[in-house]
């Protein structure tokens, strides 16, 4: 693997501040450094493939004891890492996963992969990074590097992570006893074009010493890693790359609701735009925003103006955009319905898709849930089927009724009043489902290659 460290002006023997960090220097340099990884997610248990295949044995902890006792026992639980893998890691002795968070003391580096959701006045929720920083002080010892992933916004690591570190029984000092730095987790989960190992990693430290050790660290088992001057830089990094697409989705999300009345396919238009081969990036309509990152990093950043006595009027609204797409395809559904002279309630509605994106079995954030929601509130007989999910999973902001995924028959098409095509999987026939479904509401032009029977399929 090419390995490449972009800017790094001060080498690591310049920076060395104590023998704590001489030492681990060293085993990081020799691959001797025990990794562990914080939050068996769809974050660490990547970290954990790129690490080990790196020839880095690791250490994966997790407060849900389902999830060590499935690792422990050589089954993935995500979708994009096998169950093969997880085995080859168990039997190759490069992984020992546990539940008690007093055994932090033992890995040389901490990464920490844990929630970071909002709270129900949309402000950052920091419980699962304090819980966690708590944990690691109460059994940290010296030479240890601590590095924080979650995605949050500038200054968490500095004001909020290190000064719970600070209050650790043996009174180590950051910067000197023990180390901390802020990587953000960069995933594309379903994208086989890029792994974590793959993804270029922004690095930046408390101090010299901690993001060299960080950089150091990363160097073994990620393609490209690029330090900045501050843990506050590669937080605020994490959060213009979200931001970025949110305002841009907003966009064409609001453009698409322009187009309609106007008759206009805004994915044409799309598509046509796209052909400038500069100062364009083309980014595409939907029923609302999902995962772990867009729907919620903005916010964090419009709460950090609001302490800074500022309005971020422009994210703002983009998020009211967002925000308002699941009504929008109701409403639409509600016209087309009308059409056939069917209101909602009693009607019998297939939802084509729960995870948040094509191809992935990760529903955290998704709009299928608003969707869901909203239909059950509106009196709508509501299924649904999505080959990656089959029961629907808890919610932290939905308290809906248990569901499995139902078989995608042709009997069950044709008793459906409308099939809503909310995530676009690869594996559904868009062909076979219109040639049996007597409505289809698309709100992904996933039907866009469908040639008969067109005139059953709306776009929401």
């Amino acid at each position: 693997m090419f390995i490449q460290i972009s800017r790094c002006a001060v080498s690591m023997s310049q920076t060395v501040a104590s023998s704590s960090a001489s030492e681990l220097q060293e085993q990081i340099a020799r691959k001797e450094a025990v990794v562990g990884v914080i939050g068996l997610g769809y974050v660490g248990l990547p970290l954990i493939s790129a690490f080990t295949s790196a020839g880095l044995r690791c250490m994966g902890f997790d407060v849900d004891d389902s999830k060590v006792q499935s690792l422990a026992a050589g089954e993935s639980y995500i979708q994009h890492i096998s169950s093969r893998q997880v085995q080859d890691w168990n039997e190759r002795g490069m992984l020992d996963v546990t539940a008690d968070m007093s055994r932090l003391k033992e890995p040389d580096v901490l990464l920490i992969c844990v929630p970071t959701p909002l709270n129900d006045s949309r402000d950052p929720d920091l419980r699962y990074v304090e819980g966690t920083a708590e944990a690691i002080a109460a059994v940290l010892r010296p030479g240890q590097l601590v590095i924080l992933e979650s995605t949050t916004y500038p200054t968490t690591t500095r004001d909020v992570m290190v000064p719970i570190l600070e209050k650790n029984p043996a009174g180590l000092k950051c910067g000197q006893d023990f180390f901390v730095a802020y990587s953000p987790e960069r995933e594309d989960p379903g994208n086989p074009d890029y792994t974590a190992a793959g993804i270029p990693k922004v690095v930046g430290g408390h101090d010299e010493t901690s993001r060299d050790l960080a950089c150091a660290l990363y160097a073994h088992a990620i393609v490209q890693v690029v330090p900045v001057a501050s843990t506050e830089a590669a937080e605020a990094c994490k959060i213009l790359e979200n931001t970025y697409r949110a305002v841009n989705i907003a966009l064409v999300n609001e453009l698409k609701m322009l187009f309609d009345r106007m008759g206009i396919d805004v994915w044409e238009v799309i598509s046509a735009a796209a052909t400038k081969p500069f100062g364009f990036q083309a980014f595409y309509p939907g029923p609302g925003l999902g995962g772990h990152c867009i729907p919620i990093d903005p916010f964090y950043l419009t709460w950090l103006a609001r302490r800074q006595g500022m309005s971020t009027r422009f994210i703002e609204l983009a998020g009211e955009v967002n925000a308002s797409m699941p009504r929008y395809v109701i409403d639409r559904l509600s016209e087309f319905l009308n059409e056939q002279a069917k209101p909602i309630r009693g009607s019998r509605i297939a939802l084509l898709g729960v995870a948040y994106k094509k191809d992935v079995d990760d529903p955290r954030e998704s709009p299928s849930f608003e969707l869901i929601q909203l239909l059950k509130q509106r009196g709508a007989e509501l299924t649904y089927n999505d080959p990656h999910i089959p029961e629907l999973p808890r919610m932290r902001h939905y308290d809906l009724e248990p569901m499995v995924s139902q078989e995608l028959t042709p009997e069950y098409l044709q008793r459906q009043d409308c099939v809503l095509i909310a995530t676009d999987h690869s594996a559904y026939d868009y062909d076979e489902i219109v040639r049996h479904a007597p409505l289809v509401l698309d709100t992904r032009n996933a039907t866009a290659g469908v040639v008969q029977g067109r005139e059953k399929i709306r776009r929401a």
